[in-house]
Formats: structure tokens, sequence, C-alpha cells
């Protein structure tokens, strides 16, 4: 079981799936495409724990987190 955790104002939202489902994978690359694409910085934990940054949907990583833009003001 992936999971997709997207932070914003509100706290975070899980989106868990199956990655051997094809329909679930296809829908989790959606919305990585939707949230990347609306701004937010997408980040997978590797092995050693550090964090990386990613620029495309893996759909091998256990968990992607994804963070909104900092807003000043």
């Amino acid at each position: 079981m992936s999971t997709q955790i997207v932070m914003d104002r509100n706290g975070d939202t899980r989106h868990d799936f199956d990655s051997n489902d094809v329909e679930a994978l296809s829908k989790a690359e959606q919305r990585f495409k939707q949230l990347t694409g609306r701004g937010f910085t997408a980040a997978v934990r590797t092995n050693s724990g550090e964090v990386t940054k990613i620029n495309s949907f893996d759909p091998k990583a256990d968990e992607t987190v994804f963070f909104p833009r900092i807003v000043g003001g």
C-alpha cells in the first residue's frame, strides 16, 4: 500500500492506493500531476531517512508528501 499525503491549511489528507492496481495507480499519478501543477512540492523519503524532492510521479514510492507553496503577507 502506498500513500500520498497532501498538506494544506487544514492539516493533511491521506490518499492510500495499491500500486499493483492499474486504476488506483492512474488516479495517484493524476493527483500527482494536478497537485504539482498547482504549485505543490512533492517529496519522498529515501531508504536512509532523508527527504528528496521529486518532479515526476514515482509509482514505487511508499509515501509521497505534497507541500503547498509558502504564502507571505
